[in-house]
C-alpha cells in the first residue's frame, strides 16, 4: 500500500514539472507564494548630463585663434612665445594670417602713424620708415621698419634692431564694412620682444629727465622698462635717498610698462629713479619728476572775465578765457562775438603754463585771450567763451556794454 503511494506523488511531482517547464534547482529553497510577482520599485535613474567638454563647447564664445607666426632664417615659421629675448641687430619678421591686418608696435617706430597704418591696402603696396634713435651711450642708429599687406598675410619686418625696440607687436584681423572696419577679438597675435643690447639695461629714453602726474582716480606709472627679462628691478627716491619697496598694494612692477602706482596721493611726489641688475652689471635709469595733479579729471573748469563792462567809443577791450585743469590734458577754446558776421577783425591769443600750487600739488592754466582794438557800437553785446578738454567742453559768457 506504501509502494502505491510513493509511486503516485512521483508521478504528481513530474506532471507539476512538464506544466511549469522548469526544474528546481537543487539546495535551493523553493519560492513562497507570490515571490514570483514584479514588485514596484522606488530606484531613481539619474538623467544624462553632457560631458563638461560638449557642455563648454556649446556654451562658451569661440576661443581666441593666434594668427601670428614668427619667420626664422631658411623659410622656416615658428609661433612666437608671450615674450621674446633676442640679441640687437637681429632681423625679425612677423607675418599675420589674413587679408586685412591691422599692426600694433612700440610708439616710436610710429612717427607718422596716420600713413602707417595706411599702408594696409588690397594692392599690397609696400612702404618703409627709417627713424634714427640715440641710446645713453650716444650711439647712432638707424632703424627701418615696414609694413606690407599681401594677398593671405600682413607682414611687419625689422631690421637694425635696438634695445630702443623692446614692446609689445600686435596684430588683428580687421572686419570691414566700407570705409568703416573693426576689430576681430577672435583673431589676433602678439608677442613682446626683449632686444638685448651691451650696456642698455634699460629702454632708451628720449630725455635724461621726464615728468610723471599722479592723479588721484587713476594709475601713475614711472616707464623703467628693460631689455633683459631676467634683470631685478629696484625704485628709489633721490631725496631723501631710499629704496622704494613695490609692495604689490600701493606699487607694482610690470616689466612691460614699468613701476606702476595703483593709487596715487601727495606723499608719493618727488624725483625718483630706477636700478637694473642683470649678469653682473647695473644700471641706473633716466630720473623722473613725479608731480600730484591737485585738480579731477572732467570737462574744463572755466571763468571768463572783461578787462571792463563797460566801455567807451575808440576804446580797447580784452576779455579772458581762463581753465584750471590737470598738467598733461590739453585745451582748445573756441569764441563767439558780436561783431563776428560782420567779420570784425580781433586778436586772440591762446597760451598755458604749469602752477604749483605748494605741497607738490601741481595744475595747468590755459587762457585764451579776445582783444578787439577801437571799440564800435557792433562789438556790444555778448562774448563767448567755450573751452573743450577730451572730457567734455564748459562755456561761459560775459557782457560788454557800450558806453
Amino acid at each position: 500500500m506504501k509502494v502505491w503511494l510513493l509511486l503516485g506523488l512521483l508521478l504528481v511531482h513530474e506532471a507539476l514539472e512538464d506544466v511549469t517547464g522548469q526544474h528546481l534547482p537543487k539546495n535551493k529553497r523553493p519560492k513562497e507564494p507570490g515571490e514570483n510577482r514584479i514588485k514596484p520599485t522606488n530606484k531613481k535613474v539619474k538623467p544624462k548630463i553632457p560631458k563638461m567638454k560638449d557642455r563648454d563647447s556649446a556654451n562658451s564664445a569661440p576661443k581666441t585663434q593666434s594668427i601670428m607666426m614668427q619667420v626664422l632664417d631658411k623659410g622656416r615659421f615658428q609661433k612666437p612665445a608671450a615674450t621674446l629675448s633676442l640679441l640687437a641687430g637681429q632681423t625679425v619678421e612677423l607675418r599675420c594670417k589674413g587679408s586685412r591686418i591691422g599692426w600694433s608696435y612700440p610708439a616710436y617706430l610710429d612717427t607718422f602713424k596716420d600713413s602707417r597704418l595706411r599702408d594696409m591696402d588690397e594692392a599690397g603696396n609696400h612702404h618703409s620708415q627709417q627713424t634714427v634713435v640715440r641710446t645713453k651711450n650716444q650711439t647712432l642708429h638707424v632703424l627701418t621698419h615696414s609694413v606690407k599687406q599681401n594677398e593671405r598675410y600682413g607682414q611687419l619686418t625689422l631690421v637694425n634692431s635696438t634695445s630702443a625696440d623692446t614692446g609689445e607687436f600686435s596684430c588683428w584681423v580687421q572686419l570691414c564694412s566700407g570705409y568703416i572696419c573693426r576689430k576681430d577679438e577672435a583673431k589676433t597675435g602678439s608677442t613682446y620682444i626683449f632686444f638685448t643690447e651691451k650696456g642698455e639695461l634699460f629702454v632708451p629714453s628720449p630725455s635724461y629727465f621726464d615728468v610723471v602726474y599722479l592723479n588721484p582716480d587713476r594709475q601713475a606709472v614711472v616707464p623703467c622698462r628693460v631689455t633683459v627679462l631676467s634683470a631685478k628691478v629696484t625704485l628709489h627716491r633721490e631725496f631723501p635717498a631710499k629704496e622704494i619697496p613695490a609692495n604689490g598694494t600701493d606699487i607694482v612692477y610690470d616689466m612691460k610698462r614699468g613701476f606702476v602706482y595703483l593709487q596715487p596721493h601727495s606723499e608719493h611726489q618727488g624725483v625718483v629713479y630706477c636700478r637694473a641688475e642683470a649678469g653682473g652689471r647695473s644700471q641706473i635709469s633716466v630720473k623722473y619728476q613725479l608731480l600730484y595733479v591737485a585738480v579731477p579729471s572732467g570737462p574744463p573748469s572755466t571763468t571768463i572775465l572783461a578787462s571792463s563792462n563797460k566801455v567807451k567809443s575808440g576804446d580797447d577791450i580784452s576779455v579772458l578765457c581762463t581753465v584750471l585743469g590737470e598738467p598733461d590734458v590739453e585745451v582748445e577754446f573756441t569764441w563767439i562775438f558780436p561783431g563776428q558776421k560782420d567779420e570784425r577783425p580781433v586778436t586772440i591769443q591762446d597760451t598755458w603754463r604749469l602752477i604749483h600750487r605748494g605741497l607738490g600739488h601741481t595744475t595747468r592754466i590755459s587762457q585764451s585771450v579776445i582783444t578787439v582794438e577801437d571799440f564800435e557800437t557792433i562789438d556790444a553785446g555778448y562774448y563767448i567763451c567755450t573751452a573743450q578738454n577730451l572730457q567734455g567742453q564748459t562755456t561761459v559768457a560775459t557782457t560788454v556794454e557800450f558806453s
